[in-house]
This record gives C-alpha cells, structure tokens and sequence, in this order.
C-alpha cells in the first residue's frame, strides 16, 4: 500500500514539473538529494562505527551484566508467567539491557532469542502470551540511556553538541516505555 502510495506522490510530482516546465529544477533537485544522502550516510557510518565499538567495549567490560543484574528484580514482577530463571527471562534482560545501551544490532539477535524461549512457554502456540506482548512493548518502547543511533545522526547532521539528547531521549524514552507497560497490562486484564 505505501509502495503505491509513494509511486503516485513520484509521478504525480513529475508530471506536474513537466506540465510547469519545471522538469530542470525536478533533476537539480534529485543531484542535489542523492549528493547530501550519501554524505549523511558516510557522516553517520563513521559515527555508527565509532558508538558500536564504544558499546563493545562497554558490553566486553561486563556493562551489559552488571545492567542485567539491576533489571532482573525490576521485570519478575511484569512477567508474571516466565519462572525467574528461565531462559526466556535471561534473554528478555540481555536485551533491555543491550537496548538501554544503545547495542541495537546486538540487542536485536537477543530479542529473537527471547521471543523463542518465551513461545517454548506458550500453551497455545498460535497466539502470543502475555509475556510475549510485554517484552514486544518493552523492546519496542526500550528505555534509551545512550541514544547512539540519534546521537550519530545529530553528529552526522553537523551538530555542534550531538550527545545533548541523552537527557531528553532517556526522559522520553522512560515516559514511552511506563505508557506502553501501562497499556499492556490494562490490555491484559481486558482480554
């Protein structure tokens, strides 16, 4: 449907250059796009780069465990259904704490496994848990206490104090990730 509905904003926007007789400022428009795109993309790869081996070195300290220690008590109560030391459990806090630190491409392959030790849990494989559920909103909502994809675009952008989100971007992030347990739990109690 999107696909469809950018194919229409393109050829619409052509033929209305065309018709205007425009269609000189359309091709200086789409240079001058693809020249600022792939600046940004090499500004923010750089940046990428230097904030993922921050965070390895970071999760290679033992950041990560020391993180996942103070969270497990904090999520036994949310998840309710999924035995303390589960494997399910262990795998939801290594990637929240992966998440909060800004480890997105590690947090990703954990929240995988996550979802796959919490499915060994379900009794009706067909339908998600509410474990399930909850740790969908939590990795999604994911509190943010270095927001290093944010920060390396800012940085990317020119920004002469990229890292001054961290304190708007953890506050939003918490406000995101309290409304979105909130929902869920309310949800929970309905269904």
């Amino acid at each position: 449907m999107i696909n469809s509905v950018w194919l229409f904003l393109i050829i619409s926007g052509i033929a209305v250059a065309a018709a205007r007789g425009s269609m000189g400022d359309v091709s200086a428009g789409i240079m001058a796009g693809a020249s600022s795109s792939v600046e940004l993309f090499l500004g923010l790869m750089g940046i990428m780069a230097l904030w993922t081996g921050v965070m390895r070195v970071a999760e290679r300290a033992g950041l990560v465990e020391t993180l996942s220690r103070v969270i497990r008590p904090v999520l036994v109560p949310i998840f309710p259904g999924v035995p303390k030391n589960h494997p399910a459990m262990g795998a939801v806090v290594m990637n929240l704490a992966a998440n909060m630190l800004g480890l997105g491409n590690a947090a990703t392959p954990i929240g995988i496994n996550a979802m796959k030790e919490l499915q060994k849990l379900n009794p009706r494989p067909s339908r998600a848990t509410n474990a399930m559920c909850t740790f969908l909103v939590l990795n999604t909502s994911s509190v943010q206490v270095i927001p290093a994809t944010v920060i390396g675009l800012r940085a990317a952008a020119g920004s002469s104090n990229p890292t001054e989100i961290v304190g708007t971007a953890l506050l939003a992030t918490t406000i995101s990730t309290l409304a979105g347990l909130l929902a869920v739990k309310t949800l929970e109690r309905l269904y």
